[in-house]
């Protein structure tokens, strides 16, 4: 398979990268990233599902996607309707969803949105949105207004060279498995007059103005009808979910198949044989069919 190809997608009001892998005619798999990464998120598990079609996204404000327009946010809801468009600009009425972190979380909700349209749904360390209690509503609102407000008054943050940059984005990502920091670096930055900046728009570090609530976000896993696959990684961030959270959400999603995996958070990158194993199986199963 070739190392993928940039493709932009044109939505409502916005223009979104994507890198696209595989033969036209494959099964189709649209990949989703976790907050604040990007497509390359993909590349190494896209490269290990032969005869695929996998095209994975930069979501809106991030790798080299187009940004909101000033004035409008990021709001959950509001991004997994951007995923619906980005298959209409593919041309997809169906599709399998690939969705890590944020990624994931949108993935479920799309799946159960919509499920008419998603064929699979594969779930990496994922299982839902973050929630809050309604009564947490208006702090949180005030909260992000009060953030947006200091924000506007910041610059931008720029670093003289390219090293410079990759140093920082080492010690703010000292926690993450060192062949995924590498993975990630090229495409989260970009080139300025003034030096190399952040190529993800500042608004995606604010606080959501709102966030669904728990018993939202199991009517969407309930109204799941695809197959799903929800991979686990041993250190990530599922296992640290309370457990009755986690067992409840479960039990929501009509066919879901659960598989453990090794290492973090990205997974997918750090032990990507694992999870593209998993991955594979789940793909080339009949519906309903537990993969050997």
């Amino acid at each position: 398979m070739s190392p993928g190809r940039e493709i932009t997608l044109q939505l409502p009001g916005l223009r979104l990268a994507a890198r696209s892998f595989g033969p036209d005619d494959g099964p189709r798999v649209l990949a989703l990233h976790g907050w604040l990464d990007h497509a390359d998120s993909f590349v190494p598990l896209a490269e290990r599902l032969a005869g695929h079609r996998v095209v994975a996204l930069d979501l809106p404000g991030h790798g080299r996607s187009g940004h909101h327009p000033p004035g409008f946010g990021y709001l959950f809801v509001d991004l997994a309707a951007r995923v619906a468009q980005a298959m209409d600009a593919l041309g997809w009425e169906r599709c399998a969803l690939l969705g890590h972190s944020l990624g994931g979380a949108l993935a479920a909700v799309v799946a159960g949105a919509v499920p008419q349209r998603v064929e699979r749904l594969i779930l990496l360390d994922a299982l839902g949105p973050l929630v809050e209690a309604p009564e947490g509503a208006p702090g949180r609102l005030a909260q992000a207004l009060d953030q947006e407000r200091s924000r506007a008054r910041r610059k931008e943050r720029v670093y003289p060279t390219m090293d410079d940059a990759r140093a920082a984005w080492d010690r703010a990502r000292h926690a993450m498995a060192p062949v995924a920091r590498a993975a990630l670096f090229e495409r989260a930055v970009r080139r300025t007059p003034r030096g190399v900046g952040w190529a993800a728009d500042p608004r995606l570090r604010l606080p959501s103005r709102l966030r669904l609530t728990e018993a939202q976000v199991q009517a969407f896993l309930r109204a799941i009808r695809a197959p799903a696959l929800l991979v686990v990684p041993t250190s990530g961030v599922l296992a640290g979910l309370a457990p009755e959270r986690l067992a409840a959400r479960r039990a929501c999603v009509p066919h879901l198949l659960e598989v453990p995996a090794p290492g973090g958070h990205h997974a997918h990158l750090s032990h990507v044989d694992a999870v593209a194993e998993a991955v594979r199986a789940f793909l080339g199963s009949e519906p309903g069919e537990a993969p050997a």
